[in-house]
C-alpha cells in the first residue's frame, strides 16, 4: 500500500458519491467476481478519473489562493 498524502486522502474520498453511483447501477449486493469485464474498467475508470479530477481542483484552488510574492 502506497502512503497517501492528505490532498490525496482527501481526493480518495471525492471519488466516493461516482463510485457509489456505478455501483448503484450495477447492484450493491453484486460480489466483485461476478461483475463484467465492462463493469470493473468502468469502475477503475470513475475512480481514477475522480482522483485525478479532485486532485486537479484542489491543486488550481490553492494555486489561485497563492500570494504574490511581490
Amino acid at each position: 500500500m502506497v502512503d497517501l498524502t492528505e490532498p490525496e486522502r482527501a481526493a480518495v474520498a471525492a471519488t466516493l458519491r461516482p463510485v457509489a453511483e456505478i455501483m448503484e447501477e450495477i447492484g450493491w449486493e453484486t460480489r466483485l467476481i461476478d461483475l463484467s469485464e465492462p463493469q470493473v474498467l468502468t469502475l477503475i475508470e470513475v475512480a481514477v478519473s475522480g482522483f485525478q479530477h479532485a486532485l486537479a481542483t484542489m491543486a488550481a484552488a490553492a494555486e489561485a489562493s497563492a500570494e504574490v510574492p511581490f
